[in-house]
């Protein structure tokens, strides 16, 4: 056992703060086991922590959970000297989430700060409704959003309903870093301080969920379109079931043995919308009723991924990207019917999502801003610009994406009646879904994406995608695909090449390990290292000119061959 760990584990053990069996349980440990444990300590980041759940500094526990949110109260209690301060607190269906939510509860409470806790999961965008809603300075949601069952995680949110942006992050990050042993914790929960809250807020979250409809009267028409939605044993297992009925739709279908809320996830190998094999049992639910639209959420319901019929009437999953575009279009196009666009309105969109979604916004004349990977960022745009601009939609390629500003977070739940409406919508034109996607490529382009995620794991893991990213700087791409790159943009370094004019301009948004090529056909190559998980992600997006909905199908094989290609070449480069 390392000295370091062993100075760790006798620390836990000899603090009178720590019980008796987590102490009888840390003695029972092999030293491999003690050394995987406590060989750190779980890292409090800018939007929290997440991690395997188990006894030790580098694991979800009720210890670690009290370290971070005694750090979060001291920093509340400094921001708000003189004023009452109410937190929200919400939890996912993984194991030991409510317990742990009562852990934050508490620790809040003997802090003197009043707690709102839901006596039941809810979706983690209803959290950040319900700080709004009820005036609280920050919250926090229990989850691992769509990691393992042995995971769970703790978020951070500020008073505006978003995720904690700065200084206020790196502020907390440094109480909670303070925070040396469970003894400066406190745990004594103060009752009267804590709230159960539950239906009351959800009845004012559907209402808002259902005001965001831009075409009732579709609704109406086609209520009875068959939809298939499965909350993957998450979270949204009642809301978005109910913001459907309550807008109208009378065919909503769902899987039953997914709508029981379960952390083991049983019948996913993981609750992820993104791969394709988590929404198995809802497309075959979809095949046998005939379903113009399959939806299914995380855990937490804050992601939504969608099937949909192609052109030969297959049932194929859509990237987050061509969600997105669907979404944006929709909203833009009957916003613009309603003679509701203008230089006061703007959407906004991350840097590493489809271009495809700038030329949708140009189409429509609207004002597109891009920021950086985190729907954080997209709620800081929101806020600077509030009583300015008017945010109508935003998202980003990982399938989240959020419609109106009464949430600041993504929300699969509002996003899923916009998907139904949508499906509404496009069957008055005689379309499906993805008939609307390819006449939108044939009025600004086709594009298509593919995502590229290279794992390293451990502390080689980290330096191995140190050195990708500094091999990317120090000897960026020229050329790829047989297209010379034309602008090169260093996000960390805050400044965008244009290597054509041999000129560079600064980037205006915060540093960020981030590099992107972009070349002369439009081919857009982002390299970034995940802020979550022990990987290096490379999001590629390519163009091609494209008029005629007929030509699709070759066109669309070309673009396959033509991704490969990029990856094979583009890995071969970076090793």
């Amino acid at each position: 056992m390392a000295t370091g760990v062993k100075e760790k584990v006798d620390s836990w053990l000899s603090n009178p703060s720590i019980d008796e069996q987590t102490k009888e349980a840390i003695r029972a440990m092999s030293d491999a086991e003690k050394d995987d444990a406590f060989y750190k300590d779980l890292e409090f980041g800018t939007g929290g922590m997440r991690g395997v759940m188990g006894i030790g500094t580098n694991r979800i526990n009720q210890y670690t959970l009290g370290f971070a949110t005694q750090g979060l109260s001291n920093y509340l209690l400094k921001s708000f000297p003189d004023e009452p301060i109410k937190v929200a607190i919400a939890y996912d269906c993984r194991h030991n989430s409510k317990d742990f939510a009562e852990v934050v509860a508490s620790v809040f409470s003997a802090n003197g700060i009043e707690v709102y806790i839901y006596e039941d999961l809810r979706p983690t965008p209803l959290l950040s409704f319900t700080i709004r809603e009820l005036g609280c300075k920050s919250g926090v949601v229990l989850t691992a959003s769509h990691n393992p069952p042995e995971y769970n995680g703790y978020k951070a949110y500020w008073d505006d309903g978003a995720q904690v942006t700065p200084p206020h992050d790196k502020n907390i990050i440094e109480e909670v870093q303070k925070i040396k042993g469970a003894d400066e914790v406190k745990f004594e929960k103060n009752s009267e301080l804590i709230h159960w809250i539950g239906e009351d807020i959800d009845t004012l979250y559907l209402d808002q969920v259902v005001n965001q409809s831009l075409a009732p009267e579709l609704i109406r028409k086609h209520r009875n379109i068959p939809i298939v939605f499965s909350p993957i044993h998450g979270t949204s297992y009642k809301l978005v079931p109910a913001a459907l009925e309550k807008l109208g739709f009378t065919q909503v279908h769902t899987i039953e043995e997914q709508m029981i809320p379960d952390g083991n996830f049983p019948t996913v190998v993981s609750p992820n919308p993104e791969e394709p094999e988590a929404l198995n049992m809802a497309i075959q639910k979809a095949r046998s009723i005939d379903a113009e639209l399959v939806m299914a959420c995380d855990p937490d319901g804050d992601r939504v991924g969608i099937a949909v019929k192609d052109l030969k009437g297959d049932y194929v999953l859509l990237n987050g990207n061509q969600t997105g575009a669907i979404i944006f279009d929709y909203m833009l196009r009957k916003n613009k019917e309603r003679a509701n666009l203008g230089i006061d309105k703007f959407v906004v969109k991350t840097i590493v999502s489809s271009n495809l979604l700038n030329d949708i916004c140009a189409h429509y004349e609207i004002e597109c801003f891009d920021t950086l990977t985190g729907f954080k960022n997209i709620a800081t745009i929101i806020r600077n610009l509030e009583g300015k601009k008017k945010y109508l939609v935003g998202g980003e390629e990982s399938y989240g994406y959020l419609i109106g500003d009464f949430v600041r977070d993504k929300d699969a739940v509002t996003s899923c009646v916009i998907l139904a409406e949508i499906a509404a919508a496009v069957k008055e034109e005689g379309l499906s879904i993805f008939e609307k996607l390819v006449e939108i490529y044939s009025r600004v382009g086709f594009y298509k994406e593919s995502l590229i995620s290279v794992v390293k794991k451990g502390k080689k893991g980290a330096e191995e995608i140190a050195q990708i990213m500094e091999r990317l700087r120090k000897d960026p791409i020229d050329e790829i695909g047989g297209s010379k790159v034309v602008k090169v943009i260093d996000y960390q370094e805050q400044v965008a090449y244009d290597k054509v004019d041999q000129t560079q301009s600064k980037v205006e948004l915060d540093r960020s390990n981030v590099l992107q090529f972009i070349t002369e056909e439009g081919t857009k190559i982002s390299a970034r290292p995940s802020g979550t998980e022990p990987k290096i992600k490379f999001y590629i997006s390519t163009k091609l000119p494209f008029d005629d909905p007929k030509d699709f199908e070759t066109a669309n094989a070309q673009m396959d061959q033509k991704l490969e290609d990029l990856k094979q070449e583009f890995l071969e480069r970076v090793g």
